[in-house]
């Protein structure tokens, strides 16, 4: 794990190297056109839930096919926030999914990763209709959008009771997301948000080997939220151990929680195209 002097010093250097070419690469315009629609349901209220706040935005090149997706989940501690579709991710030729979900305290945490699940089911049923692959779909999202991501790519099961193989997807991005309980999950069951778990509604508690490909980013550890460098650290350490060759952790230097996601949308940008080049 990162954490000696000198270790450090190489991730500084590698990271600043690995942002100045990721943005050299977001920087270059593709030459295409692109749409976007706005409110598209992607469950109905039979499924469970309200439907106004499961919408969708969808953002997608046109004249070209077989492009890459990013299903994009907003932060916010799971109580706040809408759906929004980034603007370093406009105009990028893939398309953009920007989910809205239900939040706590009217639904429980585990209704807002169903509803997340929901939302990627539906890019899954219907991206080709709009020239998109469906082995190309990446999971993103910064905050609580991070902790839905890695839950759906490593709990399996949530995936799984949409008929949709969580190992078919072509990557996991988190941006500073929890790697062990979301504290709002915590809190629900009286616990102080001060005080780490690691239960079924942690990522850690899913560590496995074959899993998609995880790109864990995190802001500064001086400046992160209550040690969220360390427990992305931990479960890039036990990815590793437990035989997964595709995690990557990368720390963003002198930014905090707030901070790190502007820097980190070109890293975004460079996974996605270094693992479905056109």
């Amino acid at each position: 794990m990162p954490d000696t002097n000198s270790s450090w010093a190489t991730s500084l250097l590698t990271g600043l190297s690995v942002l100045l070419v990721g943005n050299c690469l977001a920087q270059s315009p593709e030459k295409t056109d692109h749409q976007t629609q706005t409110a598209i349901p992607y469950r109905s209220p039979e499924q469970g839930a309200a439907a106004n706040p499961c919408l969708l935005d969808l953002h997608y090149p046109l004249g070209i096919t077989d492009f890459a997706t990013i299903v994009w989940f907003h932060g916010g501690g799971l109580t706040s926030g809408k759906r929004q579709i980034p603007a370093q991710l406009l105009h990028q030729g893939m398309a953009v999914v920007a989910v809205g979900y239900r939040l706590s305290p009217q639904v429980k945490v585990t209704d807002c990763i169903d509803d997340a699940a929901a939302a990627v089911a539906w890019t899954y049923q219907n991206i080709e209709k709009y020239g998109g692959s469906k082995q190309k779909i990446f999971i993103s999202g910064h905050s609580a959008g991070g902790y839905l991501t890695s839950m759906l790519g490593l709990d399996a099961s949530r995936l799984r009771k949409y008929n949709i193989d969580a190992n078919t997807l072509a990557g996991l991005i988190p941006f500073s997301g929890h790697a062990i309980t979301h504290f709002t999950a915590r809190q629900e069951k009286g616990i102080d948000r001060k005080q780490p778990t690691i239960d079924q509604l942690a990522p850690l508690f899913h560590v496995r080997p074959d899993a998609p490909p995880l790109f864990l980013i995190t802001g500064d550890r001086e400046h992160e939220l209550l040690g969220r460098y360390e427990e992305n650290a931990y479960l890039w350490r036990m990815m590793k151990i437990a035989g997964h060759s595709q995690t990557t952790l990368q720390e963003i230097p002198g930014t905090d929680h707030s901070g790190m996601a502007k820097p980190a949308f070109p890293l975004l940008l460079q996974f996605v195209r270094q693992k479905v080049p056109r």
